[in-house]
C-alpha cells in the first residue's frame, strides 16, 4: 500500500516562507512523477510544481520564480520551497505520486498553508 505523508505546513505572514515535505512509502515504480497540488476554499485544485524521476521541474505561472520543488529519490521524497508568499497563496497544500505507466495516481492528506496579510 502507497503512502504519502506531507509536514511544513502552518501560519506565514506575507513575504515570508514555508518548506513542504512529503515522504512516500510503499511499493512503487522509481520512475515517476512527484508534484505539489491545492486547493483553496471554493476552487478547483490546481498543480503548482511538479518533478519527473529525472529531475524536470514544472511550476504553475503564479510560482514561478517564487517557488522551488525538489527531490531526493533515494528517500522517496519531495520538497517544495515558497518564499514571498502572498496571501493569494492560501491552500490546502496535496503531494501527489504518479508513476509512470502504473494507472494509479495517489496522493497525500493535505496540509493546510495560511498566508496573512
Amino acid at each position: 500500500q502507497v503512502q504519502l505523508v506531507e509536514s511544513g505546513g502552518g501560519l506565514v505572514q506575507s513575504g515570508g516562507s514555508l518548506r513542504l515535505s512529503c515522504a512516500a512509502s510503499g511499493r512503487f515504480s522509481s520512475l515517476n512523477t512527484m508534484g505539489w497540488y491545492r486547493q483553496a476554499p471554493g476552487k478547483q485544485r490546481e498543480l503548482v510544481a511538479s518533478i519527473t524521476y529525472g529531475g524536470r521541474a514544472n511550476y504553475a505561472d503564479s510560482v514561478k520564480g517564487r517557488f522551488t520543488i525538489s527531490r531526493d529519490s533515494a528517500k522517496n521524497t519531495v520538497y517544495l520551497q515558497m518564499n514571498q508568499l502572498k496571501p493569494e497563496d492560501t491552500a490546502v497544500y496535496y503531494c501527489n505520486l504518479d508513476p509512470l505507466l502504473s494507472g494509479a495516481n495517489y496522493w497525500g492528506q493535505g496540509t493546510q498553508v495560511t498566508v496573512s496579510s
